[in-house]
Formats: structure tokens, C-alpha cells, sequence
């Protein structure tokens, strides 16, 4: 008798371990415990900036190319998302950044030490219709089911195109400075667990 429920004991094992079963949503104290053991990815659209490039007089010392960069909002929500982190105690270990200004200056103001500047993060424009090919958009998915190094998290910042080339509906109405959170399954695979608003780093 005993040989006829092996088949269905083995499908709920296969079911309890299934990428689904382990990847539910997390909020709240659960996401900030996650967080702080490591494990997960996350993926960043930088904080508020301007469609418009600023002139001369008004670019950032830095913005030497006069590319769009971070209004007062944009730095506010930089400097909050730096402080969240610091404060839940969350360990980012690799930090990979689009090249344009407005993104290196979203991680310079958070504070989160150097990144690896990477041309895949970048929109290939100015604005959110910018193109995106689908290599960019592979290379993201990718990203973000690397596991990361014990104890950290990986952190991503990029573009509203990008967003959308490797995630599709997952990253809809991303908002600046908000994080999809991932957490990658060791099989080259990754689950959307939490989407984080800058906001919600204060109450976390």
C-alpha cells in the first residue's frame, strides 16, 4: 500500500521546493530581516531628475558633460535611501551603476561606496523612451539572479527603459528611487519578492 503514495509524496516535496513556494511577497519587518541576512538583488531606478539637462550655471560641479541630474527631491530621496540602509543595518555588497550622471550621483549621494559603472545599465538617451535593445534587457534579468556574495545584497541602479526591457509588467509605474527586490534561486532564475518605494525606507 505504502508504494502507491511515494509518486504523491514526491510531487508535494516538489511542490514545497518549487521556486514559487519559496519566493512569497515580503514586506515590512520580514523584508527588512531578509535584507539584512543577504541574498537579494536590488534593482533601482535612480532618484528624481529633470527631463531637462541643465546649462552651465546651473549643472553640478561634476556634471561636466551637462547631462540631466538630481533636483532637490532627487537628492532627498538619495540621501533617504542611503540612510534606510544604514539604519536596518542592510549590508550592499556589489554596487553596478548605469554611466549617466544622474545615476552615479543617486549611489555618490546615498553614500554607498564605489560601483562598477556598466554600459548595459545605461537608457541610450536622455528619457524614458530612450531604446533599450533586448541584450540589455537579458543582461539586467541576468543581473539579477546573480547570487550574491554571503551576507549582502546586490545593488543595481538604472533607467526607466531598462526597467521595462528586462521585467516587462513587473516594473510598471516605477516611481524614482524605488527597488524591485529579487531574490535570485541559484538556477540562473529570480523572484520579484517586494517593490520598494523610497518612502517606505523610514518605516521598514
Amino acid at each position: 500500500m505504502a508504494s502507491r503514495f511515494v509518486p504523491a509524496l514526491l510531487l508535494v516535496a516538489a511542490l514545497a521546493l518549487s521556486p514559487a513556494a519559496r519566493a512569497a511577497p515580503l514586506s515590512g519587518a520580514a523584508l527588512a530581516a531578509a535584507l539584512r541576512q543577504g541574498g537579494y538583488v536590488l534593482v533601482l531606478r535612480h532618484a528624481n531628475a529633470p527631463m531637462a539637462a541643465p546649462d552651465r550655471a546651473a549643472a553640478d560641479p561634476g556634471n561636466r558633460g551637462l547631462e540631466r541630474q538630481l533636483d532637490e527631491a532627487g537628492k532627498a530621496e538619495a540621501a533617504a535611501l542611503g540612510a534606510g540602509l544604514r539604519r536596518l543595518g542592510i549590508q550592499v555588497g556589489d554596487i553596478y551603476s548605469s554611466p549617466t550622471f544622474r545615476a552615479q550621483q543617486t549611489l555618490r549621494l546615498a553614500g554607498l561606496g564605489p560601483a562598477k559603472t556598466v554600459p548595459q545599465l545605461d537608457e541610450g538617451g536622455q528619457g524614458m523612451q530612450a531604446g533599450v535593445g533586448a541584450e540589455q534587457g537579458a543582461w539586467l534579468r541576468a543581473k539579477a539572479a546573480e547570487v550574491p556574495r554571503a551576507g549582502t545584497d546586490i545593488l543595481i541602479v538604472t533607467h526607466v527603459p531598462n526597467l521595462r526591457a528586462a521585467f516587462g509588467d513587473q516594473a510598471n509605474g516605477a516611481v524614482p528611487a524605488e527597488a524591485l527586490v529579487f531574490h535570485p534561486d541559484g538556477r540562473g532564475g529570480a523572484e520579484l519578492v517586494a517593490r520598494l518605494k523610497v518612502e517606505a525606507w523610514a518605516t521598514l
